[in-house]
């Protein structure tokens, strides 16, 4: 867990991934439509990238990826961000957060 809270923290978004999953490629094109500059891990070009994987899977997200955290909150994966987009929430949120400036 404290290797996700290190990588999280002071960033307004963060999105754990692997390089080849097409789900995050989606999310992180959802959140830059908004002008949000994600911190994204590939957790497969990660030395740690296991650590994380697993600290990730130990907070119930399952599957592990995409894993979404807003001002250093997980949010969750694909299904919560696309939840939230529909709902209208997400904007406000990365803005809230400071992830994007409108």
């Amino acid at each position: 867990m404290e290797a996700v809270n290190r990588l999280v923290e002071e960033k307004a978004l963060v999105i754990f991934t692997r390089s080849s999953c097409c789900i995050s490629h989606s999310v992180m094109q959802l959140v830059s439509s908004y002008g949000a500059n994600a911190t994204v891990y590939e957790l497969d070009e990660m030395s740690n990238g296991q650590e994380v994987d697993k600290a990730l899977q130990g907070l119930g997200l399952r599957p592990s990826i995409p894993a979404v955290f807003i001002g250093q909150k997980l949010v969750g994966g694909a299904k919560e961000i696309i939840s939230l987009q529909v709902q209208g929430k997400l904007m406000p949120m990365l803005k809230e957060a400071g992830a994007i400036w409108v």
